[in-house]
């Protein structure tokens, strides 16, 4: 890393001057420089687009991981199918909503505009092979080189001078056809990367040759499948087939009634792998004449005559250093010759091009056979996700009763569900992961709470459609509702402390803090209680804007609302 001093104190000094602005970039003409909301979005999509790699993902070659860093040793050789399924999910929300401009033009900053087009070019010039897959290793490297090119030719001008200021008309048509064509290059490699057992890849490997760019996979993991699910490429058939499977695979553990980050394995000790083949001792003029002088800088061999490499090497710079050091003291030809087989011998052995950090060395701090719970949760997310746009799109009664029965058991087996002896802790206590050879660890909220938070409202029917509530659960269970009269206690929007008598029957819950009593009924409908001591009547499930209005607000307006529902799960 090499620290800009001099570009430092001319932040320090901006900052001095303006504030926090000072440190954000600036405009030629001085002050920040500013851009419009569709080059915000533009600019976070060519990012990542000039990483892409066909049929393999989003190149990892930054120093900046998935947020699952069990991973974090895949950044250079790396490539995250996770990443390009959100991706493509980004990529569906930004056609509509460039579809959606009544503007003929959009005005962009010159140098993103080359940058767009350039990106729009390389897409469109190999779009007879990446926009059917699959992709040869030769078209492979030709696409990611020209993509990365000019994703470098863009960053090296900003970084060298900054932005000119000059902004440049472009036609909506000539941006919407280039966020049509990534969306739907971005769904050719999905599909790409659909394992055989049904399942889909998280991660792969990239070995760069001469002759192109091979992609070789990894293991399943649940974050692959997470993210298939999430991306909206999926049909609700292909999407409850991926859960069956998911059900069925090496990833589920009985033990937790739940989901691993990756499959539980034995892996094989230090002096397992550290055997070098007795043909190769034979064949390598080096290592002969080390063994027979007794040298051990290199490789140590035990009473039973088998060969190891010297216990001190930990990758494979380690044993390129030893080996020129031997070049210089008098073996040079044989290091010569033999460089090259010796450091992929140990590569080999130890498998060092397929390391992945704790996913592949660890069983605790979501490793091997370790539960991470906020991917649970944001696989909870996925399936309601799923469900909700499988209603949407009308999917069969077979299909929906099928992902909802999925949905309730993931949900059975998150924590606040278990009996502590299985959870290994309190079950509403938030923890990290459970390895496989003990309960709960690691407490912390991680990032679970907000799955928890979007998933109970979904089960509650609550959304916000066009600035308006509706109250339509599809996914209420009947036993969520009170078989005796009970007290509900909350604060209203002042504050203030209250308390609402519920009867059999009925279930209550706050929105924007104010109470919702849900009632069972042939006929949904909603009666608002207004703080004035009136009441109102509405077919429907449906607020309006001007009511919903007064919800989001917290102006006290609202009272009470009791809703009518007419769905719900056995």
């Amino acid at each position: 890393i090499e620290f800009d001093e001099a570009l430092d104190r001319v932040i320090d000094e901006r900052v001095d001057a303006v504030g926090a602005d000072g440190r954000l970039l600036f405009s030629p003409k001085g002050g920040v420089y500013q851009v419009n909301l569709a080059e915000k979005i533009l600019v976070t999509l060519l990012s990542k687009m000039a990483n892409f790699i066909p049929d393999a993902g989003i190149w990892m070659n930054t120093q900046r991981p998935e947020w699952n860093d069990a991973n974090n040793a895949l950044v250079g050789t790396g490539v995250s199918v996770v990443t390009l399924c959100y991706l493509h999910r980004f990529l569906n929300r930004a056609v509509a909503l460039f579809d959606g401009l009544a503007e003929a033009e959009v005005k962009l900053s010159k140098e993103v505009a080359d940058f767009m087009s350039e990106v729009a070019s390389v897409l469109e010039s190999h779009s007879s092979s990446i926009g059917s897959g699959p992709v040869g290793d030769e078209v492979r490297k030709q696409v990611m080189e020209a993509l990365g090119t000019a994703a470098e030719r863009y960053r090296a001008g900003i970084y060298s001078r900054g932005f000119s200021a000059e902004k440049v008309s472009v036609p909506l048509e000539e941006v919407t056809e280039f966020l049509t064509q990534a969306r739907d290059v971005s769904a050719v490699s999905i599909k790409s990367n659909r394992r055989e057992d049904g399942l889909y890849h998280a991660y792969n490997r990239i070995s760069v040759a001469e002759a192109g760019v091979e992609i070789r996979y990894l293991y399943e993991m649940l974050e692959g499948q997470v993210a298939a699910l999430s991306s909206e490429l999926l049909t609700p058939e292909e999407s409850l087939a991926v859960l069956t499977t998911l059900r069925d695979s090496s990833l589920y553990t009985a033990r937790q009634h739940s989901y691993l980050l990756y499959p539980d394995r034995r892996l094989p000790a230090f002096m397992e792998r550290n055997r070098i083949p007795d043909g190769f001792v034979r064949s390598s003029s080096l290592v002969g004449k080390l063994i027979a002088l007794g040298d051990r800088s290199l490789v140590e061999t035990d009473q039973a005559g088998q060969t190891y490499f010297a216990g001190h090497f930990n990758n494979t710079a380690a044993v390129a250093d030893t080996l020129t050091q031997l070049a210089n003291a008098g073996y040079s030809q044989e290091v010569d010759s033999e460089r090259e087989a010796i450091e992929s011998l140990f590569s080999d052995l130890f498998d060092c091009a397929n390391f992945t950090g704790r996913s592949g060395g660890m069983y605790a701090y979501e490793g091997l056979g370790s539960i991470y719970w906020h991917m649970v949760s944001k696989l909870l997310l996925a399936v309601m996700e799923t469900v909700k746009r499988a209603e949407y799109l009308g999917a069969s009664a077979d299909v929906m009763g099928g992902l909802k029965r999925v949905y309730y058991d993931v949900r059975e087996g998150i924590g606040f569900n278990k009996a502590p002896d299985v959870y290994g802790a309190f079950p509403t206590d938030p923890y990290s992961h459970t390895p496989g050879f003990s309960g709960a660890r690691q407490p912390g909220m991680t990032g679970q709470v907000k799955e928890e938070v979007l998933t109970r409202l979904l089960e509650l029917g609550v959304t916000v459609d066009h600035a308006q509530v509706t109250f339509n659960p599809t996914m209420l269970r009947a036993s969520e509702f009170l078989q005796t009269d009970e007290d509900l206690h909350y604060f209203d929007p002042t504050g203030a402390p209250h308390i609402l008598t519920l009867a059999r029957g009925q279930l209550a819950f706050t929105y924007c803090q104010v109470p919702v009593v849900m009632s069972l009924a042939s006929q949904p409908s909603i009666r608002i209680h207004w703080a004035d001591g009136t009441d109102m009547s509405l077919e429907g499930s449906t607020l309006s804007v001007e009511q919903s209005d007064a919800l989001f607000k917290k102006t006290g307006a609202i009272e009470r609302l009791d809703v009518c529902v007419t769905e719900v799960i056995e």
